[in-house]
Protein backbone atom coordinates (compact mmCIF):
# COMPACT_ATOMS: atom_id res chain seq x y z
CA UNK A 1 0.00 0.00 0.00
CA UNK A 2 1.75 2.91 -1.24
CA UNK A 3 1.48 5.60 1.57
CA UNK A 4 1.84 3.02 4.62
CA UNK A 5 5.02 1.58 3.19
CA UNK A 6 6.98 5.03 2.03
CA UNK A 7 6.24 6.00 6.31
CA UNK A 8 6.89 2.50 7.44
CA UNK A 9 10.15 2.05 5.56
CA UNK A 10 12.18 -1.48 5.24
CA UNK A 11 9.45 -3.72 7.47
CA UNK A 12 6.85 -3.99 4.73
CA UNK A 13 8.76 -3.06 1.09
CA UNK A 14 11.52 -6.11 2.18
CA UNK A 15 8.10 -8.19 2.68
CA UNK A 16 6.51 -7.07 -0.54
CA UNK A 17 9.30 -7.91 -2.55
CA UNK A 18 9.20 -11.07 -1.10
CA UNK A 19 5.61 -11.75 -2.70
CA UNK A 20 6.79 -10.00 -5.57
CA UNK A 21 9.85 -12.89 -6.07
CA UNK A 22 7.41 -15.34 -5.27
CA UNK A 23 4.87 -13.99 -7.81
CA UNK A 24 6.19 -11.93 -10.47
CA UNK A 25 9.78 -13.56 -12.14
CA UNK A 26 7.68 -17.08 -12.01
CA UNK A 27 4.48 -15.59 -13.13
CA UNK A 28 3.11 -17.67 -10.68
CA UNK A 29 -1.07 -16.01 -10.32
CA UNK A 30 -3.62 -17.25 -7.68
CA UNK A 31 -6.25 -19.58 -8.22
CA UNK A 32 -9.24 -17.88 -7.70
CA UNK A 33 -10.09 -20.49 -4.43
CA UNK A 34 -6.30 -19.16 -2.99
CA UNK A 35 -6.19 -15.92 -4.22
CA UNK A 36 -9.55 -16.16 -1.77
CA UNK A 37 -8.51 -17.70 1.26
CA UNK A 38 -5.16 -14.98 0.73
CA UNK A 39 -8.02 -12.46 1.23
CA UNK A 40 -9.26 -14.16 3.99
CA UNK A 41 -5.90 -13.81 5.58
CA UNK A 42 -5.10 -10.59 4.68
CA UNK A 43 -7.52 -8.96 5.48
CA UNK A 44 -7.67 -10.43 8.80
CA UNK A 45 -4.30 -9.13 9.18
CA UNK A 46 -4.82 -5.51 7.99
CA UNK A 47 -7.61 -5.01 10.36
CA UNK A 48 -5.82 -5.64 12.91
CA UNK A 49 -2.67 -3.55 12.01
CA UNK A 50 -5.48 -0.38 12.08
CA UNK A 51 -6.59 -1.39 15.14
CA UNK A 52 -3.42 -1.16 17.07
CA UNK A 53 -2.49 1.57 15.26
CA UNK A 54 -5.17 3.60 17.44
CA UNK A 55 -2.66 2.55 20.34
CA UNK A 56 -0.33 5.22 19.30
CA UNK A 57 0.14 7.99 21.41
CA UNK A 58 -2.10 6.33 24.00
CA UNK A 59 -1.03 3.52 25.17
CA UNK A 60 -0.63 3.24 28.91
CA UNK A 61 2.85 3.46 28.97
CA UNK A 62 5.89 4.74 26.60
CA UNK A 63 7.13 0.64 26.17
CA UNK A 64 4.01 -0.08 24.95
CA UNK A 65 3.20 2.89 22.24
CA UNK A 66 6.76 1.26 20.47
CA UNK A 67 5.56 -2.52 21.06
CA UNK A 68 1.92 -1.72 19.54
CA UNK A 69 3.47 -0.06 16.90
CA UNK A 70 5.83 -2.48 15.88
CA UNK A 71 3.64 -5.16 16.03
CA UNK A 72 1.14 -3.10 13.89
CA UNK A 73 3.76 -3.48 11.43
CA UNK A 74 4.48 -6.94 11.18
CA UNK A 75 1.03 -7.40 10.94
CA UNK A 76 0.98 -4.51 8.25
CA UNK A 77 3.89 -6.42 6.40
CA UNK A 78 1.45 -9.36 6.62
CA UNK A 79 -1.31 -8.05 4.74
CA UNK A 80 0.66 -6.60 2.05
CA UNK A 81 2.00 -10.04 1.41
CA UNK A 82 -1.51 -11.69 1.15
CA UNK A 83 -3.12 -9.35 -0.44
CA UNK A 84 -0.38 -8.89 -3.42
CA UNK A 85 -0.97 -12.61 -3.51
CA UNK A 86 -4.48 -12.45 -3.63
CA UNK A 87 -4.40 -9.71 -6.62
CA UNK A 88 -2.50 -11.81 -8.63
CA UNK A 89 -5.78 -13.62 -9.67
CA UNK A 90 -7.71 -10.71 -10.90
CA UNK A 91 -4.75 -8.00 -11.72
CA UNK A 92 -5.48 -5.99 -8.52
CA UNK A 93 -3.08 -4.41 -6.73
CA UNK A 94 -2.94 -4.53 -2.84
CA UNK A 95 -3.63 -0.70 -2.74
CA UNK A 96 -6.81 -1.64 -4.86
CA UNK A 97 -7.61 -4.24 -2.03
CA UNK A 98 -7.00 -2.13 0.63
CA UNK A 99 -8.21 1.33 -0.18
CA UNK A 100 -10.95 0.36 -3.01
CA UNK A 101 -13.17 -1.89 -1.57
CA UNK A 102 -16.55 -1.45 0.71
CA UNK A 103 -17.16 -3.19 3.62
CA UNK A 104 -18.84 -6.09 2.44
CA UNK A 105 -16.14 -6.61 -0.09
CA UNK A 106 -13.89 -7.39 2.81
CA UNK A 107 -13.37 -10.93 4.37
CA UNK A 108 -11.77 -10.35 8.34
CA UNK A 109 -13.37 -12.50 11.04
CA UNK A 110 -15.28 -10.52 13.35
CA UNK A 111 -12.53 -11.34 16.00
CA UNK A 112 -10.31 -8.83 14.51
CA UNK A 113 -12.80 -6.09 14.16
CA UNK A 114 -13.29 -5.99 17.38
CA UNK A 115 -12.97 -2.28 18.86
CA UNK A 116 -9.57 -1.64 21.16
CA UNK A 117 -11.43 -0.85 24.14
CA UNK A 118 -9.22 -0.54 27.27
CA UNK A 119 -6.21 -2.08 26.90
CA UNK A 120 -7.09 -5.10 28.70
CA UNK A 121 -9.50 -5.84 26.07
CA UNK A 122 -6.94 -5.25 23.48
CA UNK A 123 -4.96 -7.75 25.37
CA UNK A 124 -7.74 -10.08 25.32
CA UNK A 125 -8.13 -9.60 21.54
CA UNK A 126 -4.47 -10.24 20.96
CA UNK A 127 -3.92 -13.23 22.62
CA UNK A 128 -6.73 -15.00 21.22
CA UNK A 129 -5.82 -13.55 17.36
CA UNK A 130 -1.80 -14.11 18.25
CA UNK A 131 -2.29 -17.88 19.27
CA UNK A 132 -4.50 -18.26 16.29
CA UNK A 133 -2.25 -17.00 14.13
CA UNK A 134 0.84 -18.91 14.98
CA UNK A 135 -1.01 -22.36 15.04
CA UNK A 136 -2.20 -21.06 11.70
CA UNK A 137 0.65 -19.92 9.79
CA UNK A 138 2.77 -23.22 11.45
CA UNK A 139 0.27 -25.30 9.74
CA UNK A 140 0.58 -23.59 6.58
CA UNK A 141 4.33 -23.37 6.32
CA UNK A 142 4.00 -27.02 5.03
CA UNK A 143 1.53 -25.92 2.59
CA UNK A 144 1.35 -27.23 -1.30
CA UNK A 145 0.96 -23.74 -2.57
CA UNK A 146 4.90 -22.35 -2.70
CA UNK A 147 3.76 -18.38 -1.95
CA UNK A 148 1.97 -19.44 1.00
CA UNK A 149 4.37 -21.75 2.65
CA UNK A 150 6.96 -18.56 2.19
CA UNK A 151 4.72 -16.07 3.31
CA UNK A 152 3.56 -17.74 6.56
CA UNK A 153 7.13 -19.15 6.96
CA UNK A 154 8.26 -15.42 7.38
CA UNK A 155 5.02 -14.27 9.02
CA UNK A 156 5.47 -17.33 11.76
CA UNK A 157 8.59 -15.88 13.44
CA UNK A 158 6.78 -12.35 14.61
CA UNK A 159 3.27 -13.85 15.26
CA UNK A 160 5.70 -15.75 18.05
CA UNK A 161 6.38 -12.49 19.55
CA UNK A 162 3.02 -11.30 18.88
CA UNK A 163 2.18 -14.49 21.11
CA UNK A 164 4.41 -14.06 23.94
CA UNK A 165 3.56 -9.97 24.29
CA UNK A 166 0.39 -11.01 24.61
CA UNK A 167 0.74 -14.25 27.17
CA UNK A 168 3.21 -12.06 29.40
CA UNK A 169 0.53 -8.85 29.39
CA UNK A 170 -2.17 -11.09 30.17
CA UNK A 171 -0.67 -12.78 33.11
CA UNK A 172 0.58 -8.62 33.93
CA UNK A 173 -3.03 -7.96 34.39
CA UNK A 174 -4.83 -10.68 35.91
CA UNK A 175 -2.14 -11.17 38.64
CA UNK A 176 -1.86 -7.48 39.05
CA UNK A 177 -4.33 -4.90 41.15
CA UNK A 178 -8.19 -5.87 41.61
CA UNK A 179 -8.61 -3.68 39.37
CA UNK A 180 -6.70 -4.44 35.97
CA UNK A 181 -7.72 -8.26 37.20
CA UNK A 182 -11.47 -7.11 37.02
CA UNK A 183 -10.84 -5.69 33.44
CA UNK A 184 -9.02 -8.37 32.30
CA UNK A 185 -11.37 -10.72 33.70
CA UNK A 186 -14.19 -9.35 32.11
CA UNK A 187 -12.15 -8.65 28.56
CA UNK A 188 -12.20 -11.85 27.84
CA UNK A 189 -15.79 -12.49 28.37
CA UNK A 190 -16.49 -9.71 25.95
CA UNK A 191 -13.77 -11.16 23.39
CA UNK A 192 -13.99 -15.09 23.75
CA UNK A 193 -17.80 -15.05 21.70
CA UNK A 194 -16.02 -14.12 18.79
CA UNK A 195 -13.45 -16.82 18.80
CA UNK A 196 -15.24 -19.61 17.52
CA UNK A 197 -15.71 -18.16 14.15
CA UNK A 198 -11.66 -18.67 13.69
CA UNK A 199 -12.31 -22.54 13.67
CA UNK A 200 -14.98 -23.53 11.67
CA UNK A 201 -14.57 -25.08 8.39
CA UNK A 202 -16.22 -23.61 4.72
CA UNK A 203 -16.45 -25.13 1.55
CA UNK A 204 -13.48 -23.38 0.61
CA UNK A 205 -10.88 -24.27 3.29
CA UNK A 206 -12.57 -27.94 3.02
CA UNK A 207 -11.33 -27.68 -1.01
CA UNK A 208 -7.78 -26.57 0.11
CA UNK A 209 -7.37 -29.12 2.55
CA UNK A 210 -8.16 -32.03 -0.17
CA UNK A 211 -4.86 -30.27 -2.08
CA UNK A 212 -3.18 -29.93 1.08
CA UNK A 213 -3.33 -26.15 -0.02
CA UNK A 214 -4.42 -25.36 3.51
CA UNK A 215 -5.90 -26.98 6.71
CA UNK A 216 -9.16 -27.20 7.72
CA UNK A 217 -10.03 -24.78 10.74
CA UNK A 218 -11.26 -27.03 12.97
CA UNK A 219 -7.96 -29.04 13.46
CA UNK A 220 -5.99 -26.40 14.80
CA UNK A 221 -8.91 -25.89 18.08
CA UNK A 222 -7.17 -28.38 19.84
CA UNK A 223 -3.93 -26.84 19.68
CA UNK A 224 -5.55 -23.24 20.42
CA UNK A 225 -7.16 -24.24 23.30
CA UNK A 226 -4.32 -26.10 24.92
CA UNK A 227 -2.32 -23.04 24.90
CA UNK A 228 -5.20 -21.04 25.90
CA UNK A 229 -5.71 -23.80 28.73
CA UNK A 230 -2.23 -22.88 30.27
CA UNK A 231 -1.88 -19.30 29.87
CA UNK A 232 -4.98 -19.45 31.90
CA UNK A 233 -4.42 -21.84 34.23
CA UNK A 234 -1.09 -19.78 35.58
CA UNK A 235 -3.46 -16.37 35.28
CA UNK A 236 -6.19 -18.09 37.13
CA UNK A 237 -8.87 -16.83 35.04
CA UNK A 238 -11.48 -19.27 33.22
CA UNK A 239 -12.52 -19.69 29.39
CA UNK A 240 -15.84 -17.98 28.86
CA UNK A 241 -19.12 -20.09 28.18
CA UNK A 242 -22.31 -19.45 27.12
CA UNK A 243 -23.04 -17.05 23.81
CA UNK A 244 -20.95 -17.52 20.70
CA UNK A 245 -21.54 -14.88 18.04
CA UNK A 246 -23.01 -15.97 14.69
CA UNK A 247 -19.92 -14.32 12.68
CA UNK A 248 -20.07 -14.13 9.35
CA UNK A 249 -16.86 -11.80 8.33
CA UNK A 250 -15.75 -14.62 5.71
CA UNK A 251 -19.25 -14.02 4.19
CA UNK A 252 -18.91 -10.17 3.69
CA UNK A 253 -20.92 -9.62 7.04
CA UNK A 254 -19.22 -7.47 9.22
CA UNK A 255 -19.21 -6.57 13.01
CA UNK A 256 -21.19 -3.07 13.84
CA UNK A 257 -18.05 -1.13 13.99
CA UNK A 258 -16.29 -2.05 10.78
CA UNK A 259 -17.71 0.44 8.49
CA UNK A 260 -16.25 3.47 10.80
CA UNK A 261 -13.02 1.32 10.93
CA UNK A 262 -12.79 1.29 6.89
CA UNK A 263 -13.53 5.19 6.78
CA UNK A 264 -10.41 6.21 9.14
CA UNK A 265 -8.31 3.61 7.20
CA UNK A 266 -9.56 4.75 2.90
CA UNK A 267 -10.09 8.56 3.49
CA UNK A 268 -6.79 9.56 2.53
CA UNK A 269 -6.76 7.27 -0.38
CA UNK A 270 -10.64 7.94 -1.51
CA UNK A 271 -9.85 11.93 -0.97
CA UNK A 272 -6.53 12.03 -3.30
CA UNK A 273 -6.87 8.75 -5.23
CA UNK A 274 -3.23 8.17 -6.85
CA UNK A 275 -1.13 10.17 -4.03
CA UNK A 276 1.96 9.32 -2.82
CA UNK A 277 4.25 10.68 -0.44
Amino acid sequence: MTPPSDLHGDVTVDRLELAEELTGSAGAAASPDVAEYALWLGDDALILAQQLGGWIAHAPELEEDVALGNIALDLLGHARSLLHYAGTADGRSEDDLAYWRDEPAFRSAWLFEQPNGDFAQTIARQLAASVYLFELYTALRASTDATLAAITAKAVKEVDYLRDHAVQWTLRLAGGTDESRTRMIRAVGDVWPYVDELFRDEELTDRLAETGIAPRPSTLRSAFDAVIAAVFAEADLEVPVGFVSSGGGRRGQHFSTMGYLLAEMQVLARQYPGATW
